[in-house]
């Protein structure tokens, strides 16, 4: 049995011409935005990563075929699908048996991506432990495929849905390296500071990428989280988006909205709670991860 894997035509050329190529999720198409803005912001999203010398590869299930690089006309199936589904590791191999189509989280974009031999990732921001983890044990799939896999992912840090400082001690748990790309603090999704301080802070991008490479070197397996902060003039302080997240975690108690429908249901009633400003921050802020991919998957080549 063959892996069912299918490389678009302009990243097999890129595989060919040696060139750097950056992996993108999909769930971020099918469960982070609405349409027509999830359809229009995946299409910049990879041109920006074009424009700063790098290929992308938005990654995604179709039809029981792991597709790495999706095409104008995929991407637009994907972006008004209403049944696709939310794939993280334990769910890949019934979509790709059943043949069904689903997009991917973080974890299951890396798993792609490394199946794809692509090193360099960018999201918006990982999942992680979740308030009231005592009472719902809802700790995303994220954190463990970080401590595993070896692709490095750049992203705003943990949605600021979740429970931060947990979050962090279990990626230091896991031994996954937290870097704060010029930032002295660890961003909170749509926020610029989260009131954590990074243990590890690099300025210049030249440095994450030796950083990656001497980790390499002494053969420490699992990934590595850059976290980069949503640009200035888009954040959304945490002043006001903490009780806008409260509120809409109140939302999800009463209407008793949990496991992988939880993040689709919250990002959705903050969305209603801010009046849409979430959904431009945070289109704003995939755009500056992708750049800033792009940037590092050509510093990790040379």
């Amino acid at each position: 049995m063959n892996l069912p894997i299918k490389f678009s035509d302009e990243i097999l050329n890129a595989k060919d011409r040696g060139l750097p190529i950056v992996a993108l999720e999909s769930t971020i198409i099918t469960h982070g935005m609405p349409y027509p803005q999830n359809l229009t912001t995946a299409i910049e999203v990879e041109e920006i990563v074009r424009r700063n010398k790098a290929v992308p590869a938005t990654i995604a299930i179709i039809n029981g075929e792991i597709s790495i690089g999706m095409s104008i006309p995929q991407l637009t199936q994907l972006a008004r699908a209403t049944d696709a589904r939310k794939l993280s590791r334990a769910d890949l191999p019934l979509c790709l048996s059943s043949k069904k189509t689903g997009s991917t989280t973080v974890a299951a974009t890396m798993i792609c991506a490394k199946l794809a031999d692509i090193n360099v990732f960018a999201t918006g921001g990982i999942g992680g432990v979740h308030k009231n983890v005592s009472e719902t044990m809802d700790i995303s799939a994220d954190l463990n495929e970080l401590s595993k896999t070896n692709v490095s992912v750049v992203a705003a840090g943990p949605k600021a849905i979740l429970d931060i400082p947990k979050t962090l001690e279990v990626l230091e748990t896991l031994g996954i390296p937290v870097i704060s790309y010029q930032n002295e603090q660890i961003p909170a999704f749509w926020s610029r500071e989260s009131g954590y301080k990074a243990s590890i802070q690099i300025n210049q991008l030249h440095e994450v990428a030796a950083f990656i490479k001497y980790r390499d070197l002494i053969g420490l397996n699992g990934g590595c989280l850059i976290t980069n902060p949503v640009p200035k003039k888009d954040e959304i302080s945490r002043k006001i988006m903490a009780p806008i997240i409260k509120m809409a975690i109140s939302y999800a108690e009463q209407n008793k909205i949990s496991g992988k429908a939880l993040t689709p249901f919250l990002l959705t009633k903050i969305f209603e709670l801010s009046d849409g400003k979430s959904l431009e921050t945070n289109i704003s802020l995939i755009k500056n991860n992708a750049k800033v991919a792009a940037k590092l998957s050509v510093l990790l080549k040379g």
